[in-house]
């Protein structure tokens, strides 16, 4: 089926399905590495059904994204493209970070590979790459340079690029949630705050790449004119729910994100709260053992003095 001379319709966006060689390596390369870490896992904790059904959620996700009629009408329709391109760079990711890949790989290890990872998790390029603001400046800036540049149009052109922008836009986004969730061991971990204040900040970035393609000039205009597709949509109006999807679906598929985000900042806080407690009780004791008078630190004397 040629999806330029079909119209996408409720019926063809559930019986429309394509294989994509490279998304079916990456697949199998992700399930056939969890499943080997999952099996030689030495720790109880990470082999816990909740980050392996993230796991299998990310995963359908990302078949879902590549080889169905999303996969199918990406270069056909800008809105399809734009809907693929939020469920590889924000869904897919965040579901695989909350698998917990890194805790479970290190409980999968052997005592000198364990320790191989631990070293280079606390290299200076490790903080540096798995930074808040590296990955929250990759993710932001990404959907920018992919819709305003020829990169958009040579992804449509050509296959091979294709593949490697779908790789890519997985891999910046697990990034992104890998250092910001910080579910898995980190090279330096940061208050759950700042990820919500950069959280704000990424909204305002998404609004404006959202009103530049809604009220800009056209995108991949000779492509699309070329492709010969019967939607009944305009280029306008195409490019104009995109816009929409991006902004808008973006902020509704941003609220689980924040969610946990509040409540990992809450667990902090108690966590936080808990050790201030802790040392105000020690402080304390210490404190009334520094006040007492000479004669309560000798039993007999205290007894005497009827002090219990």
């Amino acid at each position: 089926m040629d999806p330029a001379t079909v119209p996408l319709t409720w019926s063809t966006s559930l019986t429309t399905w394509r294989w994509d060689s490279a998304a079916v390596v990456l697949i199998v390369g992700l399930c056939a590495g969890y499943a080997w870490a999952w099996r030689r896992a030495r720790q109880p904790e990470p082999a816990t059904p909740g980050p392996v059904w993230c796991f299998v959620i990310g995963v359908a996700t990302l078949i879902v994204a590549t080889m169905s009629a999303i996969g199918v009408y990406a270069h056909v329709l800008f809105w399809v493209r734009a809907l693929q391109v939020l469920l590889l760079l924000f869904v897919v990711p965040f579901f695989l970070a909350m698998s917990r890949p890194v805790t479970l790989l290190r409980g999968a290890l052997g005592p000198a590979s364990r320790a191989r990872l631990d070293r280079l998790l606390a290299t200076r390029a490790a903080r540096f790459v798995a930074h808040p603001a590296t990955t929250s400046v990759a993710m932001l800036g990404t959907p920018w340079l992919l819709y305003l540049t020829p990169w958009y149009v040579a992804a449509l052109e050509r296959s091979d690029v294709a593949a490697a922008t779908r790789m890519f836009l997985v891999l910046v986004g697990f990034g992104y949630f890998y250092a910001r969730l910080q579910t898995d061991p980190v090279p330096r971990r940061y208050s759950q705050l700042i990820s919500l204040v950069i959280s704000i900040v990424e909204s305002i970035g998404d609004g404006l790449l959202g009103i530049v393609l809604w009220l800009g000039p056209l995108i991949a205009v000779d492509y699309y004119a070329q492709v010969g597709r019967h939607s009944g949509l305009s280029m306008r109006i195409d490019q104009s729910i995109g816009a929409g999807i991006l902004w808008l679906v973006g902020d509704v598929l941003g609220v689980p994100f924040i969610i946990v985000l509040m409540r990992m900042f809450s667990a902090d806080e108690k966590v936080h709260a808990d050790a201030v407690d802790a040392q105000l009780d020690s402080a304390s004791e210490d404190f009334a053992a520094t006040t007492a008078l000479w004669w309560e630190n000798d039993p007999q004397l205290r007894d005497r003095m009827g002090r219990r």
